[in-house]
């Protein structure tokens, strides 16, 4: 990820769903009475590829509003208003079409229930963890980049004139 954002404050930053996806999977885990097993760690694996893939999308559109020239704070909001559909209709479907499955007691049970019981825990939870603190998470570092543009843009006036004087 680091080769996509050239920065890592922004690829931990498009990691940081993943807590929150855990940390679903492992409530539903519990309160559906089930143990840890290979089919719910096949879950867990899912529910990682679109934790990072939401935040992914969510820098992203970040990085997009930076660049029109909104300032931080209004850019973190706007951004996490405007990604709030998106992700959670991701998370209704993949939710709803495992329901079923997570709630079965029948034939093969015991392979389908612990994924799908992971997989629905944290559509459920995750997105809306994501979308609840991530903005904050986003605000706090990422408000770092103003003293940094600040001081980038100095320095790229400084080389400008330096080049730009025959003298020198």
């Amino acid at each position: 990820m680091y080769g996509l954002f050239n920065s890592l404050r922004d690829s931990l930053l498009s990691v940081a769903g993943i807590p929150f996806a855990i940390g679903g999977g492992l409530i539903a885990l519990y309160f559906a009475g089930l143990e840890f097993s290979v089919s719910a760690a096949i879950g867990f694996i899912s529910l990682f590829g679109v934790a990072v893939m939401d935040g992914i999308l969510n820098i992203t559109y970040f990085r997009e509003l930076r660049a029109q020239g909104m300032d931080i704070a209004e850019a973190v909001f706007h951004g996490a208003e405007q990604r709030m559909r998106p992700m959670l209709m991701t998370a209704l479907s993949a939710g709803v079409g495992l329901f079923p499955a997570a709630i079965s007691h029948g034939i093969g049970s015991q392979v389908q229930r612990p994924l799908a019981t992971v997989v629905v825990g944290g559509m459920f939870i995750g997105p809306l963890l994501l979308l609840i603190v991530a903005p904050a998470l986003r605000k706090i570092f990422l408000s770092r980049d103003k003293g940094e543009d600040t001081a980038s843009e100095t320095e790229g006036e400084g080389a400008v004139a330096v080049e730009g004087n025959p003298d020198g």
